[in-house]
């Protein structure tokens, strides 16, 4: 057997096992991040339940200063929609919704993701008092996976990358409210 067709067995197998890790892997998804923000809950609560204010510390949308957006209804309110459009692959195309508040406590989204790939999933921004003005703050995105999707976050390490992201968009969040 020549060196070729061994490295091919090799390439094989280690597709075959990427592909079989993707079958048998769950179809719901779960990422999460959180920052402690020494700020009363109220003041930070205040920040993120408005969608505009994501531009000022959400790492995707600050990836492109260009990103087109589109607002609908009162931010910071139940059904109040915003979509985004950006040239740049890692910023897309895609809309978000407020589906729930609950004052000073949490804010939850309706995903939906056009391009560079079509996906929904949920979203929220959870406060919780720790007192002495301190506030933490928990961000998370859930969902459902096609095999396809099982098959990227597999093989791009996609919940680590998405984990890195979130608290690196909290970072930003926290020097924003902290200035």
């Amino acid at each position: 057997m020549g060196i070729l067709s061994i490295i091919l067995i090799i390439i094989g197998v280690l597709i075959l096992q990427l592909l079989i890790r993707a079958a048998i892997a769950s179809d719901d998804y779960s990422v999460q991040a959180d920052v402690t923000i020494n700020k009363p809950v109220a003041e930070v609560f205040d920040y993120v339940k408005y969608l505009d204010n994501q531009g000022n510390y959400n790492k995707w949308v600050m990836l492109d200063p260009n990103v087109r957006k589109e607002f609908r209804g009162t931010d910071g309110t139940v059904g109040f929609f915003y979509a985004w459009s950006s040239d740049v692959k890692q910023v897309g195309k895609g809309e978000q919704v407020i589906i729930a508040l609950t004052p000073d406590k949490r804010v939850d989204y309706s995903l939906k993701f056009i391009e560079p790939f079509q996906s929904e999933a949920g979203s929220s921004i959870i406060t919780e008092d720790m007192g002495n003005n301190q506030t933490k703050v928990t961000w998370s995105f859930y969902g459902k996976r096609n095999f396809m999707m099982k098959l990227m976050h597999i093989a791009m390490n996609l919940p680590k990358v998405l984990t890195k992201d979130l608290a690196a968009s909290l970072g930003n969040l926290k020097a924003v409210l902290e200035k």
